[in-house]
Order: C-alpha cells, then sequence, then structure tokens
C-alpha cells in the first residue's frame, strides 16, 4: 500500500506546529494525544523539528533537523531525549509499528509471537 518512509505525525519549534498524517486519523483520540504532547514537550524542550517516520520495514524512526546554524537547538539534548522518549513510550512506539505492520503494510502477525 505504501512505498518508501511515511510520515506519522511531527513538531516545529520554529513555527510552532503539530502536524499528524490524515492517514493516521483513524487512531484512537488517547494515541494522538499522546504523540502530539510527545513531540511538542520534545521541540519544546530542544527546539528544531522532530518527526516521527515509518521505514520501508515497518520501524518507526525519530527524524531531527534543524534550521542552519540554530544556536539554540541542544543536540545532546535530543539524542537525550529521544532515548528517554524511546524508553518511557515504547509500549506506545511498539503498538504504533504493530498497527502500521498490520494496517499499512498488510503484514499478517502470527499471535504466538
Amino acid at each position: 500500500m505504501y512505498d518508501g518512509k511515511v510520515v506519522l505525525c511531527g513538531a516545529n519549534s520554529y513555527e510552532e506546529k503539530y502536524y499528524l498524517n490524515p492517514d493516521f486519523e483513524q487512531l484512537p483520540d488517547d494515541v494522538k494525544n499522546e504523540l502530539k504532547i510527545m513531540c511538542v514537550l520534545y521541540v519544546h524542550d530542544v527546539g528544531g523539528i522532530l518527526t516521527l517516520v515509518f521505514e520501508e520495514d515497518g520501524e518507526l524512526c525519530f527524524e531531527v533537523s534543524t534550521e542552519e546554524f540554530d544556536p539554540m537547538f541542544d543536540e545532546i539534548g535530543s539524542q537525550l531525549k529521544i532515548k528517554q522518549l524511546q524508553r518511557e513510550k515504547q509500549d506506545l512506539l511498539q503498538a504504533l509499528q504493530l498497527y502500521y505492520k498490520v494496517f499499512f503494510l498488510g503484514e499478517e502477525i502470527n499471535s504466538e509471537e
């Protein structure tokens, strides 16, 4: 159904905006709110632009970018914050990966796994 990377959501500290891909609008409101809070707090804390992207294999990745020569962006803080989010939101992130693999990539999941 999808080829290449697919953006789930993102937040931009420069424009103070949050984006959720309309293809994921059917996610439960609690999940959408959790994603919004996670992304907005990230860019508030470290700056830059955070995008959650599904890779071709269904893996959910954090992609970070900044405007050139942004003195306010905290690169070390960014890496630490992503590790913290991956640890604290592990269940949510794994559930989103499973959801994407089943409903977007059409994979069948073995219930014994």
